[in-house]
């Protein structure tokens, strides 16, 4: 979300300044008077008057999640704000964006043209970039099927059903161990800073078919490269909105195209390194796999797309960045909530001990038996609702929704949030209650329930890795939880205010965690 566009710029005269604002709202004005007109039976986007330039910025304040909730209930489930120059439609309400990504799908499946998405993975990421329809599901179909390539592989060893999860156990069993040799060392640990790096590590096992070691400057490097694009990506650039801006001088967009140069180069090397050794019959990760599948895709005579090599690049870029920070900031989230509900955390452990007992690991086929353990990581899902946006989606062509006229080419915001904490939805939305999710005899499970959060978006640019992702979540909370008690340090409560950005991570902080018996036959 774009929420810094007042600081407009360096040494620029005032006489210049006055000239350029002028000119915009001489530009503002006219748009205004231009505006198109309505279509007979729809009605117009309601929503807060903007002022000239800055539209509604000071409206949408800092916590956009907040005010844009509070605006759709006076406004309803669809209205419109403006973002600088550019109109924005706000939907929320599950049933309005279902509407919208499902039913309408086709109508709001576009990505807008934003100025800071042109410099992701060079303009060639599948998840930011604005390729026409055709490109675009070519390249998710080539993803999905990579994916889907390397989620089936087999393991080293037939204990593990899959890579998948032997790349998930290993690492989670790793950084049972790397915990404790910190505790021993310093009494308390940083949760984000170890599980952040455990998870990167499975993310270049899956994608670059390599782990490594907790210390290692190179992957520490990848760490901080993702952790400063969700900063600047969550913070927002004012050139996406006031197109004047993308002309002058900005230190955060030359950190931001830096960092994004630093990546792709990194990627780059690394899949140049896997054609000159790929062997079509060892699929090693799924950067062979997404090469395999391309090679197909230029012996089919029948296949209209054609994806190119760099657009391989750009699949591997957005796989490794979205697999890693959301389920990271899923995974810190929840050591936070166990330390927050000790009971709860005790209660998983027993669910735990008793179904999977302490003699193993727990594996994906567990999941069915741990239906508490389940039902915890979908209210986590709800409750944080640490993505509260989807990335924003954008109008094909000229539509409506709940009888407002949208023309094409309309920046969309979803807003994830609003569902996942929508009182007509959930009793007591704002209370941390698992058992929501389950039977009302807590054995089962509740999968209609649990569908209602909204957490991977919906409809056709749904997350594709999304199976992936609850996979990870699951067997690294499992094994932490089965091997580890963690506490909150003496006097330090703990606080669960979410900072906000592209996902909303908790405050840093130190934690305690103690070994609990295991005995490995």
């Amino acid at each position: 979300m774009v929420l810094m566009i007042l600081p407009l710029v360096g040494a620029v005269s005032v006489s210049e300044s006055l000239v350029a604002l002028t000119t915009l709202c001489l530009v503002y004005l006219l748009l205004k008077f231009l505006r198109s007109d309505i279509p007979q039976g729809l009605r117009r986007l309601p929503g807060p008057r903007p002022l000239p330039i800055i539209g509604n910025v000071l409206q949408v304040g800092n916590r956009p999640y907040l005010s844009l909730t509070a605006m759709s209930k006076r406004y309803g489930p669809v209205f419109k704000i403006q973002i600088g120059m550019r109109p924005v439609v706000v939907l929320s309400g599950s049933e309005t964006v279902r509407q919208a990504l499902i039913k309408q799908g086709e109508d709001f499946s576009g990505r807008p043209d934003l100025y800071t998405f042109r410099f992701i993975n060079d303009g060639e990421s599948l998840a930011f970039s604005t390729d026409q329809a055709g490109v675009w599901r070519a390249r998710r179909k080539l993803a999905y099927s990579a994916l889907r390539s390397f989620a089936t592989l087999n393991g080293t060893s037939p204990q593990y059903s899959c890579m998948l999860e032997e790349h998930i156990c290993k690492e989670g069993e790793y950084l049972v161990e790397q915990l404790n040799k910190v505790m021993k060392a310093d009494g308390s640990f940083d949760p984000f800073r170890h599980i952040v790096v455990s998870v990167a590590n499975v993310i270049c096992g899956m994608c670059f078919g390599r782990r490594y070691d907790h210390d290692d400057q190179e992957l520490l490097g990848l760490v901080n490269l993702s952790d400063e694009f969700t900063q600047v990506v969550g913070s927002g650039n004012p050139a996406d909105f006031i197109p004047a801006l993308q002309y002058l001088p900005s230190a955060t967009m030359r950190a931001f195209v830096s960092l994004n140069a630093r990546f792709n180069a990194f990627v780059r090397k690394i899949v140049v390194d896997h054609y000159a050794t790929f062997n079509k019959d060892n699929i090693r990760d799924i950067t062979d796999s997404l090469i395999d599948h391309c090679e197909d895709r230029k012996l089919d005579e029948n296949s209209n797309v054609q994806v190119s090599d760099g657009k391989v690049v750009g699949i591997v870029n957005d796989l490794f960045g979205a697999g890693f920070d959301t389920i990271s900031t899923a995974l810190s989230w929840s050591v936070m909530y166990l330390v927050a509900y000790p009971e709860m955390q005790e209660r998983l452990y027993q669910e735990l001990k008793n179904k999977v007992g302490l003699h193993r690991s727990p594996l994906l086929s567990d999941k069915v038996n741990l239906p508490l353990l389940e039902a915890f990581i979908l209210e986590i899902f709800r409750h944080s609702s640490f993505l509260p946006f989807t990335i924003p989606h954008c109008t094909t062509k000229d539509t409506s929704l709940n009888g407002f006229f949208i023309p094409k080419d309309t920046c969309v915001f979803i807003n994830q949030w609003q569902i996942n904490q929508d009182p007509e939805i959930w009793k007591d939305p704002s209370t941390f209650n698992p058992e929501r999710f389950l039977s009302d005899d807590g054995t089962e499970l509740n999968k209609q329930e649990g569908e209602k959060v909204m957490i991977f978006g919906m409809g056709k640019r749904r997350c594709i890795g999304e199976v992936i992702a609850r996979h990870e979540v699951f067997l690294f909370l499992a094994i932490i939880v089965q091997r580890l008690h963690f506490r909150t340090m003496p006097g330090d409560p703990v606080d669960m205010t979410p900072e906000y950005g592209l996902t909303m991570k908790h405050k840093r902080c130190h934690l305690r965690a103690t070994m609990r018996p295991f005995d490995v036959q």
